[in-house]
C-alpha cells in the first residue's frame, strides 16, 4: 500500500477543466449518437491523460479531475438511497450568475448502498505508482445535510425526518458505510468538500439566517456534529481532509466573509487531518483564525485562484505564506489553488494551459518555501 499522504507541500483541490473531447462525448451520449460503452471508453482515455499531466508536473497526489460527474456534490448524493433529482433549470444565485443545478431532494430515508464513486476510485487507483497516490473527493456530510434542509427542501424533508437530529444520524451512518467502501477498495486519501462553513460566514449570511428565524449557533453545532459523527471509527491509516470555500461556479462565488465566526467549530473541533482553505482574495479575511486550528491538523493555503487566468506574483504569494506563518508553524502549512478548476462541468473562465500554469506556479513556490 502506497504510504504517500495528502496534503503534500504543493497540492490541488481536485477538479480540472473538462477537455473538449469529453464535452463532445457527453453531448453525443445525451443525443444517442454513441452508446454508454463508447462514452465510458472516452472518459477513461481523458482520465488517463489528465492523470499523466499531473504526474508530468511532478504532483504526488492524483485525481480523476472529477470527469465522471456533472456537479462536485450532487452526483455523490444521487448515489445514496432515498435521494432523487430532476433537471428543472433551477439553481442557486451566485454573484451575478445563476448556478444551474439539478433539484436534489429526499424520496425516502437516507441509506448507503454500493456507491458508484467507489468504482470510479478503483479506476483511478490503477494509476498509482511509487511517486503518487490517488485522492478521491466527495461532498462533506454537512453538505448533504444542508442540501436537505434548505428552504426549498425543508417541507419535503420533514415527511421523512421529523427532526434534524434524525436526519443527521442517518446521513452520518450512510457516510460511515461509504467511507468503509472506499477503504476496502484501497482508498487511503479521501477529501470532504464543504461549502457549508463558507456559506454561514459574514454579515449577509447572518442576516439571511435571522430572516429565516434560524439560530446560527445551532447551525454551526449541527454541521460539526454531522461531520464528526460520520468520521467516527474511521481507520487510523486513512487520511481524511476537508476543503472549505465560498462557492465556485463559472468563476463566480456564493458568499464572502472571514473564518473568524466558524474557527472555534471547524478549525478547532472538526476531526479531519487537514484543511484546504480558500484564501485567494479579500473575501476570506485574514489569517488570524488559523490560531484556532488544532495541533493535529495541517492547513493547505489556497492562495492561487482558479477563478481568473491571471497568474499570481510569486513573491506576493510567498509574502502571504510568511504572514500565515505568524499564526501556524510553517511545517504544518502547504500550498494549493483555493478550489478546483471546474467544480461543476461548466468550469471556470480560463484555458487548460492557464490551468497548468497555475499548478506549475504552486509547485515552484512550494519548492522555494519548503526547501
Amino acid at each position: 500500500m502506497n504510504s504517500i499522504k495528502a496534503p503534500q507541500r504543493f497540492d490541488f483541490v481536485g477538479s480540472f477543466l473538462r477537455p473538449q473531447a469529453l464535452k463532445d462525448a457527453k453531448l453525443a451520449r445525451q443525443e444517442g449518437r454513441i452508446g454508454q460503452d463508447e462514452y465510458d471508453r472516452i472518459v477513461n482515455e481523458e482520465i488517463d491523460k489528465i492523470v499523466a499531466k499531473q504526474k508530468e508536473l511532478g504532483f504526488h497526489v492524483i485525481t480523476d479531475g472529477e470527469f465522471r460527474r456533472t456537479f462536485w456534490h450532487l452526483d455523490f448524493m444521487w448515489g445514496l438511497e432515498g435521494v432523487g433529482h430532476e433537471a428543472t433549470g433551477n439553481g442557486v444565485q451566485f454573484n451575478g450568475e445563476l448556478a444551474v443545478l439539478d433539484d436534489t431532494y429526499l424520496t425516502g430515508k437516507i441509506r448507503a448502498k454500493d456507491h458508484p464513486f467507489v468504482e470510479y476510485f478503483k479506476y483511478l487507483k490503477k494509476h498509482e505508482d511509487e511517486n503518487t497516490v490517488a485522492k478521491y473527493t466527495i461532498p462533506a456530510p454537512a453538505q448533504t445535510f444542508q442540501q436537505m434542509i434548505v428552504p426549498a427542501n425543508f417541507e419535503n424533508t420533514r415527511k421523512y425526518y421529523p427532526t434534524n437530529e434524525e436526519l443527521i444520524e442517518d446521513i452520518a451512518a450512510a457516510y460511515r458505510d461509504v467511507i468503509k467502501q472506499f477503504y476496502d477498495a484501497g482508498c487511503r486519501n479521501l477529501q470532504l468538500d464543504d461549502c457549508t462553513w463558507g456559506a454561514i460566514v459574514g454579515d449577509a449570511a447572518k442576516q439571511r439566517y435571522e430572516s429565516l428565524g434560524i439560530d446560527l449557533e445551532e447551525v454551526k453545532n449541527q454541521l460539526l456534529r454531522v461531520n464528526n459523527l460520520a468520521l467516527e471509527g474511521k481507520p487510523d491509516d486513512m487520511t481524511i481532509t476537508s476543503h472549505i470555500c465560498r462557492g465556485n461556479y463559472h468563476s463566480t462565488f456564493f458568499a464572502s466573509g472571514a473564518y473568524d465566526s466558524v474557527a472555534d467549530h471547524v478549525f478547532a473541533r472538526e476531526n479531519v487531518d487537514a484543511l484546504y482553505l480558500e484564501y485567494d482574495d479579500g473575501r476570506s479575511g485574514g489569517f488570524r483564525p488559523l490560531e484556532k486550528v488544532s495541533e493535529d491538523k495541517k492547513v493547505v493555503l489556497g492562495l492561487i485562484t482558479t477563478k481568473s487566468p491571471v497568474l499570481e506574483d510569486k513573491e506576493k504569494v510567498i509574502e502571504r505564506i510568511r504572514e500565515a506563518e505568524k499564526y501556524i508553524p510553517l511545517d504544518r502549512l502547504c500550498l494549493s489553488p483555493q478550489c478546483g478548476f471546474a467544480s461543476c462541468e461548466i468550469g471556470n473562465k480560463l484555458t487548460e494551459e492557464e490551468q497548468w500554469a497555475k499548478l506549475k506556479l504552486v509547485k515552484e513556490i512550494a519548492d522555494e518555501v519548503w526547501k
